[in-house]
């Protein structure tokens, strides 16, 4: 039993420090950041489209996982 909870121990430890994703992470936030300040410059034109990207986006990631 012991053995047991030092390998998931072991695991938790390996994930906690895996930082793989997070550039992934920072290059999804900087898009999302940079979209919305181009559909607050421009509201009428570009905000159905804006809209539409985090709708097929939204729906990319839900299939994936």
């Amino acid at each position: 039993m012991e053995n047991r909870w030092s390998k998931i121990n072991s695991v938790l430890q390996t994930l906690l420090r895996d930082r793989s994703g997070q550039d992934l992470i920072e290059y999804a936030l900087m898009a999302a950041f940079l979209t919305i300040a181009v559909g607050a410059l421009f509201p009428t034109n570009i905000a159905p489209n804006i809209s539409a990207v985090f709708s097929k986006v939204s729906t990319m990631l839900s299939q994936a996982s």
